[in-house]
C-alpha cells in the first residue's frame, strides 16, 4: 500500500459534473485528482476477507443481543429493541454498509467502526473513482480496482422485486444536503436500472394519515416501502418514529442496522471474539483499556466528539453527541503518508458490504488521526 502522485485529467471538474458528482470540490478540496493509493492484489485479498469476516461477526453479535435482550447497556430503549427484533427476525433486506478499517498493507486490517445505517462516500467509491481509473495511463495503465459496488447494488435491488410486487420504492433524504441527495439519487438511478418503480421524496414531505395509520407522499399515496438516508436513532426520537411499527412500512436500511451502527456493539464483538485479529479491544469501562484509548459516543457521526489518546498525546473533536454514552476502544493509529506538498496525512479505508459480501473500498485521508466530515477522498487502484 503506497500513495503516489498522478497527473490530473485536464477536464476533470467538468467530467465529474457530467457523471453527477456535484460535491467534488465541497469545502474547496474534497476529491483528490492528483494522487491515489496503490495496492497489491494480495493486500486487496486481505481487505476483502476481513470485510466478509467482520460482516458475519456483526450478524452473530446482533443475534446474540436479540437472544439475550441485552439492550439497556447499549443505550437501546424498548421501542427501538422491538423494531430491531422484528426486522432481524424476518431478515429484512439490507442494501449496504461501510466498515472503517485501519490497514498498513502488512498487518491484518483492524476495525474502527461500522457505518451500517447511513453510510456515505458511496458515489465517489462506486462511480467517481472508477471513471477516474479508466482515464489513467503510465504506471496505472491496465490497473484494476477493488470495486464491484455498482454491479452488486444492481443485484440487490433486483432481489427486492418479490417483496415490492407492483409497489413503488420511495427513496428519501434531507434534500438540503448535497451529499445525501446525490447519494440517494444515485441509488434511485441504480434501482431504476434494476427495473424498479421508484419515486424520490424529501423526508420533510412525508405525511402520516391518522385515520388509516399509513405514511403518504404529497399526493396521499401510501408509502409501503422506503429507503431512507436518515439515521434510525433520529427517526425514533421524532414523531415520525412513533408510528413506524403500527404502519407496516418497510424501511431500508432495516432497524437492526441501528444496532450494528451503535459503537457500543464493539464491546459485544470483543466479548464474543476476544483477541480476534481484525478487532481492537473495546469496553464500556474506561479502566479496561490501557493508556492508548479512543473514546467514542455510541452514535457519533463524521468524527464528532471523539477523544483519542496515544503516546501521551490527546486529540479531541467537538459535536452534539455523547449523552447516549461512550465506548472506549484500544487506540490503533492510522498509517501515515506524505501528500503532494510533503505534509503528513493519515488514511482510513472504507470497505463496502453490498448485501452480504465485500464489494469495494474508498479511501479518505486527513491531516490528523481522526477522520472527519472535512476529510479528503483519494481514489485507489491495485496492480
Amino acid at each position: 500500500m503506497k500513495r503516489i502522485t498522478v497527473a490530473p485529467r485536464p477536464d476533470w471538474q467538468s467530467e465529474m459534473a457530467r457523471i453527477g458528482f456535484n460535491y467534488h470540490s465541497i469545502d474547496g478540496n474534497y476529491w483528490q485528482e492528483d494522487a491515489c493509493y496503490v495496492f497489491t492484489e494480495s493486500q486487496i485479498d486481505l481487505l476483502e476477507d476481513a470485510t466478509n469476516t467482520l460482516h458475519h461477526m456483526y450478524v452473530q453479535a446482533v443475534a446474540h443481543v436479540v437472544k439475550t435482550g441485552d439492550y439497556a447497556r447499549l443505550g437501546i430503549d424498548d421501542i427501538a429493541a422491538k423494531q430491531i427484533e422484528d426486522s432481524f427476525g424476518r431478515q429484512a433486506p439490507s442494501l449496504y454498509g461501510r466498515f472503517d478499517l485501519c490497514f498498513d498493507g502488512i498487518n491484518p486490517p483492524k476495525l474502527y467502526e461500522y457505518n451500517a445505517d447511513t453510510p456515505t462516500a458511496l458515489f465517489e467509491a462506486s462511480v467517481a473513482q472508477w471513471y477516474w481509473l479508466q482515464a489513467q495511463g503510465g504506471i496505472l495503465r491496465g490497473a484494476d480496482q477493488f470495486n464491484s459496488i455498482h454491479e452488486r447494488l444492481l443485484v440487490e435491488f433486483e432481489s427486492l422485486k418479490p417483496m415490492l410486487g407492483h409497489d413503488t420504492l420511495y427513496l428519501t433524504a434531507v434534500s438540503d444536503s448535497i451529499e445525501d441527495l446525490t447519494t440517494t439519487q444515485y441509488l434511485q438511478d441504480v434501482a431504476i436500472q434494476a427495473g424498479l418503480q421508484t419515486d424520490y421524496i424529501d423526508i420533510g414531505n412525508i405525511g402520516y394519515c391518522m385515520s388509516d395509520g399509513q405514511f403518504t407522499d404529497l399526493n396521499d399515496n401510501i408509502i409501503h416501502h422506503l429507503f431512507k438516508l436518515y439515521p434510525w436513532e433520529w427517526l425514533l426520537a421524532e414523531e415520525f418514529g412513533q408510528h413506524i411499527a403500527s404502519s407496516n412500512i418497510h424501511l431500508i436500511e432495516p432497524a437492526y442496522k441501528l444496532l450494528m451502527s451503535n459503537k457500543a456493539l464493539l464491546t459485544v464483538l470483543w466479548e464474543m471474539f476476544p483477541n480476534h485479529p481484525n478487532l481492537l479491544a473495546a469496553s464500556l469501562n474506561p479502566n479496561d483499556i490501557s493508556t492508548n484509548v479512543v473514546k467514542k459516543p455510541f452514535f457519533s457521526r463524521e468524527g464528532a466528539n471523539i477523544s483519542l489518546t496515544h503516546a501521551n498525546q490527546t486529540l479531541s473533536t467537538h459535536g452534539q453527541y455523547g449523552q447516549e454514552g461512550y465506548v472506549y476502544q484500544e487506540s490503533k493509529p492510522l498509517p501515515k503518508f506524505s501528500n503532494n506538498q510533503g505534509q503528513d496525512v493519515f488514511a482510513v479505508i472504507g470497505s463496502w458490504i453490498i448485501g452480504h459480501s465485500a464489494a469495494g473500498i474508498g479511501i479518505r485521508e486527513d491531516s490528523t488521526l481522526i477522520t472527519k466530515d472535512t476529510s479528503l477522498f483519494v481514489p485507489h487502484a491495485f496492480i
